[in-house]
Order: C-alpha cells, then sequence, then structure tokens
C-alpha cells in the first residue's frame, strides 16, 4: 500500500499556531503577575504617601489675630500638602466638643485644638486620645489633659513687655484689662507684667486704678470698663489692653471724651488697626508676635505627630496635672521707632495699608 504524504505547508501552519498560542499564555500569565505585583506596589506607595488629615478647631474667629491664622495655617497646609479641616467654635464650649465629634469621624490624623476654655477643652482631648489621636494645643494651652504638643509665643514675655513699656513712661495712674479668664494665656500675659508692675505699685509710683477681666475678650466689657473709669475722678495715664482689639475698645471709649492719644496704650497681637494707631500716635506699643513661624512649626510637627514621629523639646511645663513639651517662639515690642523693620519688612501688614492716611 502506499503511504499517505505528508502536507508539509499543513504541519509547518500547525506548530505556528501551537507556538503563538503558547506565546500568548505565557505573555497572558506573565501581564497577571506583573500587574499583580504593580497593584501591591501602589497599594504600597498609596499607604506611604497617605495624605494627613489635620482637624483645627478654633476658640473664635472674631479677632482679627484668628483671622490671620487661620488663613496662614489654610495656605501652609496647602503648601505642604496637607487637608486641613478648619472649624469655628465660636466661643461655646459644647460647640467645640462637638467640632472635635465631627472630626474624629472625619477619621483626622492630629487635632489641633485653640481652645474657647482652657479647662473645658479636657474633654475635647480626652475624645481624641481615646481614638488615638494625638494632640497639638495651637497657641492656647489646655489645661489638665496631657497633650502631645503645646506650641505659643512666650506669653509670660509678652506681659513684661506691656509693662515695661508703661514703666518707661513713667506713668502715675494705670488702668488694666485683661482678657479672658477661660484663656491660659492671660494668666500667663498676667504674671509676666506683675513681675514687672509689683515693686511700682507696692511702693506707690504707680496707682493701680483697676483691674478688669473681659469675659471672651469682648470688646464691649472693654469699653464699658474704659468709659467707667473716665466717669470716674480719676483719669489713667495708661492702660494695659489684653490684646489690641481691647485696646481699639479702649480708645473708641477715650476718643468720645477727647482723650485719644493723650492716654498711653499697649496691646498685643499686632492687628492692622493697632498698628495704624501706633503710627498716628494713638496707641504706643503693641506686642509683635510673628504668626507665620507659629504656622510652620504647628504644621511640621503635626505630621511628624501623623506619621509617628516622637517630637522632643527643650521647654516642659505643667499643664495642671501632667508635664507637657512646649514650643515657644520670641515676642517682640514694636512702637512707632521700629515698626518699619519689623511687622511691615515681615510682611505681616503691608506699608500702604499702616501708613493709611500719611
Amino acid at each position: 500500500m502506499n503511504k499517505p504524504k505528508l502536507d508539509t505547508k499543513k504541519i509547518i501552519i500547525g506548530a505556528l499556531i501551537i507556538t503563538l498560542l503558547a506565546l500568548v499564555i505565557m505573555i497572558a500569565y506573565e501581564t497577571n503577575i506583573y500587574l499583580k505585583a504593580n497593584e501591591k506596589n501602589d497599594s504600597i506607595l498609596k499607604a506611604e504617601n497617605k495624605l494627613t488629615k489635620i482637624g483645627l478647631t478654633l476658640g473664635t474667629l472674631k479677632e482679627d489675630r484668628w483671622i490671620k491664622d487661620s488663613g496662614l495655617l489654610r495656605a501652609k497646609a496647602a503648601e505642604y500638602g496637607v487637608d486641613l479641616i478648619v472649624l469655628n467654635a465660636n466661643n461655646n464650649d459644647n460647640d467645640q466638643i462637638e467640632q472635635v465629634k465631627y472630626l474624629l469621624k472625619q477619621e483626622i490624623d492630629v487635632l489641633m485644638i485653640v481652645p474657647t476654655d482652657y479647662k473645658a477643652a479636657a474633654e475635647a482631648v480626652s475624645l481624641a486620645k481615646a481614638k488615638g489621636v494625638p494632640v497639638i494645643s495651637y497657641d492656647r494651652l489646655v489645661q489638665n489633659a496631657n497633650v502631645d504638643l503645646y506650641i505659643s509665643f512666650d506669653n509670660f514675655k509678652v506681659g513684661q513687655l506691656m509693662a515695661q513699656t508703661v514703666v518707661d513712661e513713667q506713668v502715675q495712674d494705670l488702668l488694666i484689662i485683661n482678657g479672658a479668664k477661660s484663656d491660659n494665656n492671660t494668666n500667663m500675659i498676667k504674671q509676666g507684667y506683675d513681675s514687672i508692675l509689683k515693686p511700682y505699685i507696692e511702693s506707690g509710683e504707680i496707682n493701680l486704678i483697676e483691674e478688669y477681666w473681659a469675659t471672651n475678650w469682648l470688646k464691649e466689657e472693654a469699653f464699658r470698663y474704659t468709659e467707667e473709669t473716665l466717669k470716674s475722678d480719676v483719669k489713667p495715664d495708661a492702660i494695659i489692653s489684653g490684646n489690641d482689639s481691647l485696646a481699639e475698645a479702649a480708645f473708641e471709649a477715650l476718643s468720645e471724651y477727647r482723650l485719644s492719644g493723650e492716654v498711653i496704650l499697649v496691646g498685643q497681637d499686632a492687628d492692622l488697626t493697632a498698628c495704624q494707631r501706633i503710627v498716628e500716635g494713638t496707641q504706643l506699643m503693641t506686642v509683635y508676635k510673628p504668626i507665620d513661624d507659629l504656622v510652620t512649626i504647628a504644621i511640621e510637627m503635626a505630621i511628624k505627630l501623623a506619621n509617628g514621629e516622637k517630637i522632643e523639646t527643650k521647654a516642659t511645663m505643667s499643664d495642671g496635672t501632667y508635664d507637657i513639651k512646649c514650643l515657644f517662639l520670641e515676642p517682640v515690642a514694636v512702637d512707632k521707632s521700629n515698626i518699619d523693620e519689623t511687622i511691615i519688612k515681615d510682611g505681616f501688614h503691608l506699608k500702604s495699608d499702616v501708613y493709611r492716611k500719611q
């Protein structure tokens, strides 16, 4: 019998088909392995580059100081690629606690708090710590709460600078309008100026007419206290105000009695209106606190805490129960002689805004 002839062409085509199928299967297999590997790498990469989320609850936004802080913090957070959620408690303790609850539900990595009340805010800190969220006490200290970090300016020195200005002017009759008793900064500022004023008051060189406390830093109360003093038989030679907002209220009361520029005014925070009064001669001095530096440190420290890094500080202080880590920045006394080389040079305010009438 004759054997059938093999079709060489068909054999070659069949072999090629089998080879191609094998190649396709191999490529598909390797591609699948590659995709799975990259999917894993992408997950690791996303975890490593997880966006830091910071929750910030402010005690108030009724003062220029806190409006500036809020704006600078937002800008600095954007610069560092941080998600910052900002809420305003409007000086309401309960609202601030509810805000912290809301922020924790947003799965924040760090809580920054400017307490409405330095005692009541301890509950808010406790809520965060129960969730394992580190807490930064921003500018105002929360007492008895064991926050992870307290960042502020040297408030004791702020008070000293204010008092020293008054002493240098050799005033006799002095009125003091403190800020809120619920703000721990107020107590530290008072300790600062008391350290300077006490010997002068005890010796009789300075007559302390009255010392008031403005609830929640309300300007209305500062205006009323100044007006009540002006109605009495003793006219103050100087008024120490807890901040520039209270100094503005005192200035308004003095203006109604045609005494603006005749009574020495000192404050703190370098509000724009205060700087305008300084160059116009109706406020002698303000304490300038370079907020941009404070903001930068706050965001950098928050990122470190979010990443689980340990923060070391040279300074610690008691919050009433615990010794906590602190970072304090230096305040600067500013009057007409150095306003250009400090506030304006730093870009804190524009020269055209400060010298609006000149």
